[in-house]
């Protein structure tokens, strides 16, 4: 039978096609310049990998337009390049995933499935409520979720020991000036009645026998 499958009628379900080979001489249709044309960037090895947003060489447009100030700005924190990132846990999860007295740690919480692995630091947070004694390991906690822990008998243990609140600068006082007195209109009138020492004691001139 024709139809019938053999070793020899075996073909693959997709016809195989030959890769192109460039450069093999005039007669294969890709030779002399294999398909590039003559010169220019396009010619050239690795032309057709550049980077989003190549603009030839010419400062592109996203380096050429001024940039908004703000949280996405490339020099902000901790949104910019050297941000940080806690994933957050509620209390109300503690509260369903644990029992009361439990020890709550970042591998506790992965095997809860609160979190996906320990390579993120974890940030308590205090939404829901706490009615459950818990012993609370992590990297950081909110104040809220502080209390209702401590309110409900608990315990919190920073594993990157407890933040130092920033002292505020304080504005240094400056000395008061000494009030200078206020010139009055009176003391020109008052400096000009006073007759000077050295005219008041001097004798009247003598008049002159001419006169």
């Amino acid at each position: 039978m024709a139809d019938e499958l053999n070793l020899h009628s075996l073909s693959p379900a997709q016809p195989r096609k030959d890769r192109k080979r460039v450069g093999r001489g005039p007669g294969s249709g890709k030779g002399r310049y294999s398909g590039r044309g003559i010169k220019g960037q396009k010619a050239r090895s690795g032309s057709h990998k550049m980077p989003a947003g190549f603009e030839g060489g010419q400062m592109p447009i996203d380096m050429r337009l001024p940039k908004l100030r703000g949280a996405t700005s490339a020099d902000a924190m901790p949104i910019g390049p050297f941000r940080t990132y806690s994933q957050p846990v509620n209390v109300r999860d503690l509260e369903a995933r644990f029992a009361a007295g439990a020890a709550v740690s970042p591998e506790s919480l992965v095997t809860a499935g609160l979190l996906k692995n320990t390579r993120v630091d974890v940030k308590i947070l205090g939404v829901g409520e706490l009615t459950k004694a818990l012993s609370v390991t992590a990297h950081g906690f909110s104040k809220s979720a502080r209390e209702k822990i401590e309110a409900a008998g608990g315990s919190v243990t920073w594993l990157r020991g407890e933040p130092v609140p920033k002292a505020k600068k304080s504005r240094r006082a400056h000395a008061p000036v000494a009030d200078e007195p206020e010139a009055t209109d009176d003391a020109p009138e008052a400096a000009a009645e006073e007759p000077d020492e050295a005219t008041a004691e001097s004798p009247p001139a003598e008049a002159s026998e001419e006169s």
